[in-house]
């Protein structure tokens, strides 16, 4: 079985310039022009930042679950010098509480000194958070446009019940309902195609990536039809395709609405932000079935019918450990009720406790079946694996495990291990990200190298299309340089895939 994916949900001169053209600069930092008026950005040492440009109309009262619209053009200039509103979420470790819901804004950082008519390549990331929160200024691109001097890109997307909800008065409506957030990524991605060569990117070059939910959304995008020509390259990290029917979407999107007291659309639109974010939810997913995506994108990449880009995907070695810190000081007998219910005798034969226990014991061996069996939504472990090879039958794939067990962790837990868990590699690429407690200034010597060389490598990637190491094999990403490409067997006997591939 496979656990929900709502366990993964626990960024003023007025001067003109021409697209294409290098950035003016205004006293207050470079002017570009968009396709709906100038913006002007902020200027950092190596790195210029264009934060919070809306691209699309701001979702609210009518346009609350409806597709994207064109944002309106503005007058003058206006100012990109910070990240626009995070889309509404209840709190989590991926932010504070927000009830934005007028949040769809994408961020472009370039390097300094790009010359005339210059295109660099673009890197476009896509924030995860279980569909549920997270949001683009976690992913702040400075560190990375810095290091390998391609041109970086993230966006918001609506998140939750008003990025996701599947509901029967939405589908008479517009013939489906629930994708609303991905079409939000869509119309980021086509804003990106159209703009980006302003900023000195080229339109030609740009790879998307995503984390967690940011990769199953990478996976849709890679088969529905609306996304066709809009990446060029494409990378998953910690993702699936994980998706839902329209079916499974309406009877929980139902659900929800009861729990409000609401029984249409009318009502639903009536009620608060706050009442909706806060209402129980067994969690969200892209939903198949639809026209936005017709095809099952699991199935869809198994039979080869996908945007056959260059792909890089993997996974860490202890996604999870992210997820099972609730069994902390769980005794044995809590342990093996809960193997009773996921898989049995045979699973415990394979994760028997040991002699020697302490209170994270359960904890490490729940998160071990986590990560082998991918039963949080498809994540790591032999499912991850199962999914590289079916890219690999098809297009150039690269495949990947963040090896590094002995990192700081999103939180301090004092004791426990997080090794490799779910997102533990984001800090590596991205200094902003956190869950809370800053990350990346705890990093040491060896782990700095780590950053430096996994930001190489993805930078790479965006620039040649190779992120330069074989695709015969699986790079093990480690610290202190000591990175090293391991074989398929030895993934698989890591996670006992023998065993997991055969039930």
């Amino acid at each position: 079985m496979r656990l929900v994916p709502a366990l993964i949900g626990a960024a003023l001169a007025v001067t003109v310039v021409l697209p294409g053209a290098a950035a003016a600069q205004g006293r207050g930092g470079p002017v570009v022009r968009t396709d709906r008026g100038a913006v002007q950005g902020v200027r950092a040492p190596g790195v210029e930042s264009f934060l919070g440009i809306r691209y699309a109309a701001p979702p609210v009262g009518g346009l609350r679950w409806r597709p994207p619209q064109p944002a309106a053009a503005w007058p003058g200039t206006a100012p990109a010098t910070a990240y626009g509103a995070r889309c509404a979420a209840a709190a989590s470790t991926n932010g504070a509480r927000t009830e934005a819901e007028d949040c769809l804004f994408v961020n472009v950082q370039r390097p300094t000194g790009l010359r005339k008519g210059e295109r660099r390549p673009v890197y476009v990331f896509i924030h995860g958070g279980g569909l549920t929160n997270g949001s683009s200024n976690q992913a702040d691109m400075a560190a990375m446009v810095r290091a390998t001097g391609v041109l970086g890109v993230s966006f918001n997307y609506r998140l939750g019940v008003l990025g996701f909800l599947g509901l029967p008065g939405l589908t008479a409506e517009a013939g489906e309902s629930g994708n609303y957030g991905f079409q939000d990524q869509q119309a980021a991605l086509r804003w990106i195609k159209r703009n980006v060569a302003a900023f000195g990117g080229d339109p030609a070059r740009v790879t998307v990536g995503g984390e967690s939910a940011g990769g199953w959304s990478v996976c849709g995008h890679l088969v529905a039809p609306g996304s066709g020509g809009l990446l060029n390259q494409a990378m998953i990290q910690s993702g699936s395709c994980l998706t839902r029917t329209q079916p499974a979407a309406e009877a929980a999107g139902t659900a929800l609405a009861t729990a409000v007291g609401c029984t249409n659309v009318a009502c639903l639109r009536n009620t608060s932000v706050a009442r909706l974010i806060d209402a129980p939810s067994s969690g969200f997913a892209l939903v198949r079935g639809t026209l936005t995506l017709p095809a099952d994108p699991a199935v869809a990449v198994a039979n080869g019918d996908f945007a056959r880009v260059p792909v890089v995907i993997g996974a860490n070695r202890d996604e999870g450990r992210t997820f099972a810190q609730g069994f902390i000081g769980a005794a044995r007998e809590q342990y093996e009720a809960w193997v009773a219910q996921n898989g049995g005798a045979p699973v415990l034969a394979r994760y028997p406790w040991p002699a020697t226990a302490d209170r994270f014991t359960a904890a490490y061996l729940v998160g071990a079946i986590m990560t082998d069996a991918g039963l949080i939504a498809g994540i790591g472990g032999c499912p991850q694996r199962a999914l590289s090879h079916d890219f690999a039958r098809w297009t150039r794939t690269w495949s990947y495990e963040f090896g590094h067990r002995t990192g700081p962790g999103l939180t301090p837990i004092p004791g426990y291990v997080w090794g490799a868990g779910h997102a533990a590699e984001l800090a590596y690429l991205f200094p902003s990200f956190d869950n809370g407690t800053p990350i990346a200034p705890t990093f040491d010597r060896a782990e700095r190298r780590l950053a430096r060389d996994m930001k190489q490598a993805w930078g790479a990637f965006a620039r040649t299309g190779s992120p330069g190491w074989s695709a015969r094999g699986v790079l093990s990403l480690r610290a202190g340089g000591q990175s090293r490409l391991i074989s398929d067997a030895s993934l698989a006997a890591e996670h006992q895939c023998e065993f997991w591939d055969a039930r």
